[in-house]
């Protein structure tokens, strides 16, 4: 039987630019809190929103995206997605007060919601079904990538040049990404008309996906005590040497897992990784959670990358599966949105349990928590998929 071709031009393309796009975002973001503070003499909090109101602008990017990727297509909504985000990244040039800071960020937002959500639209189309589980796996490494290389580049622009040198990299990669956005020709299908006129939630919400991004949420709401505080919680147990390496063996494990995983789940379904990823997650928050040497905190970052690592490209994976490919857009929307909030809302949540219970007890808390995610995934996803798309492979 010949194997559907999954490297195309498109898929290289697209995978490309979201790789562009993460690493941008992710050199200003490790570093917009600190220059805040100094250029404007602010306080931590109203720092903190500086970084925050991003990820409020990606929301309403990733809405209106998911609202309207039919009406004007994948491609438009990236273009036009990649040129707000280089106009609102040349503002950071200019002498701005701070309220004109914070909506700069909010627009910056909104143009890298819009372009990353049609990176992961035109990607989810054009995978073979029969691959999804190794396209998706593939095209998440993108984020992982530039999640570990971004906050290099920008703390080595900062400390090495200045804070307008991160700005001048962001600009770059933006200019650059819209040139080659022009290159990608996005699948068309038939538009489909909207359920209900208007407001509607199911317009914005693609339902079919939604407990599987229920997953997500919880998922991911554990995982965010680990990338605002992990490195915080190292220096805490004397470990801050090593500390700094943990997003480097994390993405290690990623980079060499997510294609096989991925190959897996085509081959023996979803549960095949899922469930594994599950016990490798709630084991790496564990051994995370007891961490007194260097030897284990490596170790829980090794067994993290084999369990949230490979849990949440199946997740998506799965949310393509369970949903047409003319309401795809819809679904990358949804599964993002619910990804976001848990990433977003996480570390203000955990600010105040961490000072109640500390570093090693909330961690310790993340292990059952994941082990009824997974007894919640049993009952959302797993009995309810076995006898509708699972069916129809």
């Amino acid at each position: 039987m010949q194997t559907e071709k999954l490297w195309t031009k498109e898929f290289i393309l697209a995978t490309f630019v979201n790789f562009a796009l993460v690493l941008s975002m992710y050199s200003l973001l490790v570093t917009l809190a600190q220059y805040t503070i100094e250029q404007y003499d602010t306080s931590m909090s109203m720092a903190g929103l500086v970084s925050s109101i991003f990820i409020i602008g990606v929301l309403i990017g990733r809405l209106y995206a998911g609202w309207q990727v039919n009406k004007f297509g994948a491609k438009l909504l990236l273009i036009a997605g990649v040129i707000i985000f280089i106009i609102m990244t040349s503002f950071l040039f200019l002498p701005l007060n701070i309220y004109a800071l914070i909506l700069v960020r909010l627009f910056q937002g909104i143009g890298f919601g819009l372009g990353t959500n049609a990176t992961g639209t035109i990607v989810s189309q054009i995978i073979p079904r029969t691959r999804s589980g190794e396209g998706i796996g593939i095209f998440s490494i993108s984020v992982v990538l530039s999640a570990a290389i971004g906050p290099l580049i920008g703390t080595a622009l900062m400390r090495m040049f200045d804070y307008i040198a991160i700005f001048v990299f962001s600009l770059i990669v933006g200019i650059f990404s819209l040139i080659i956005s022009f290159f990608i020709v996005a699948p068309k299908f038939k538009k489909e008309k909207p359920s209900k006129q208007g407001m509607h939630l199911s317009n914005f919400i693609e339902y079919r996906v939604v407990p599987v991004a229920i997953i997500v949420l919880i998922g991911g709401f554990a995982y965010s005590g680990i990338l605002s505080f992990v490195t915080t919680y190292a220096s805490e147990i004397h470990l801050a040497e090593i500390g700094g390496y943990y997003f480097l063996a994390y993405s290690l494990v990623v980079l060499l897992t997510r294609p096989i995983s991925g190959k897996l789940m085509d081959l023996k379904g979803e549960n095949m990784i899922i469930y594994p990823a599950f016990l490798f997650y709630a084991l790496g928050m564990f051994v995370l959670s007891q961490a007194t040497s260097n030897f284990l905190f490596i170790l829980a970052a090794i067994l993290l990358g084999l369990g949230y690592g490979n849990f949440q490209s199946i997740t998506q994976a799965i949310a393509i599966k369970v949903t047409p490919k003319e309401r795809m857009g819809l679904a990358n929307s949804t599964y993002f949105i619910f990804y976001d909030v848990a990433l977003g809302i996480g570390p203000f949540f955990l600010g105040f349990i961490i000072p109640v219970i500390g570093f090693r007890y909330m961690y310790l808390l993340f292990v059952g928590l994941i082990l009824l995610t997974a007894g919640l995934y049993y009952l959302l996803c797993d009995r309810r998929f076995r006898f509708s798309f699972l069916k129809n492979r």
